[in-house]
């Protein structure tokens, strides 16, 4: 969170059409703390898609991937919510996507663990891959913005969002430890 502002940057990677595209979301996309995501009315069709969320614990500019990994501590697991019907209009119409992936309350955050972590290693997190390394992601959003301590950058599965329905529950357990739990409301 930046100390002058109160405001800190989501950085997003989503996998979309066989490759990482980055995204920006607002702070209001947060859910954290068990809480329950309410599917939007604007959307007919929610969706959620895995992932790793990186929490940046220093500023830089222009980091070869290389010295990316100085500049996480900590990783959790997440869940990435996307209004599939809104997002299917937006690309056919050549439209922003920020009504279908930037919508209040998400992007479900789970427990974050110190790095290094077993459960992080190279494109792989907790047993899936990811869309693009985590030392790629830095070095691509440092390349375009200033990242600074606070700042949030996660990173979709390589797979396309899958749907959910109302009251499904969403669960990351990693090493026996439940992660993150966010039911679908």
């Amino acid at each position: 969170m930046c100390a002058f502002c109160g405001v800190m940057k989501i950085i997003g990677f989503v996998y979309r059409d066989g490759k990482a595209e980055m995204v920006l979301k607002g702070d209001s996309c947060l859910l954290n703390g068990r809480k329950p995501m309410f599917v939007p009315d604007s959307t007919e069709e929610p969706g959620v898609t895995e992932c790793c969320i990186l929490r940046v614990s220093r500023l830089g500019k222009e980091i070869a991937p290389r010295f990316a990994s100085r500049y996480y501590d900590a990783v959790a697991p997440g869940a990435d919510f996307t209004a599939l019907d809104i997002l299917r209009e937006a690309q056919q119409h050549g439209r922003p996507w920020t009504q279908a992936i930037a919508f209040d309350y998400s992007l479900a955050i789970g427990e974050f663990e110190p790095v290094p972590c077993p459960t992080l290693q190279g494109k792989e997190f907790a047993g899936g891959e990811l869309v693009t390394s985590p030392e790629e992601a830095i070095a691509e959003a440092s390349r375009v913005m200033t990242i600074r301590q606070g700042d949030l950058i996660y990173i979709q599965r390589a797979q396309a969002p899958r749907p959910v329905q109302k009251e499904e529950i969403i669960r990351a357990v990693i090493n026996g430890e439940e992660k993150l739990y966010c039911k679908i409301k």
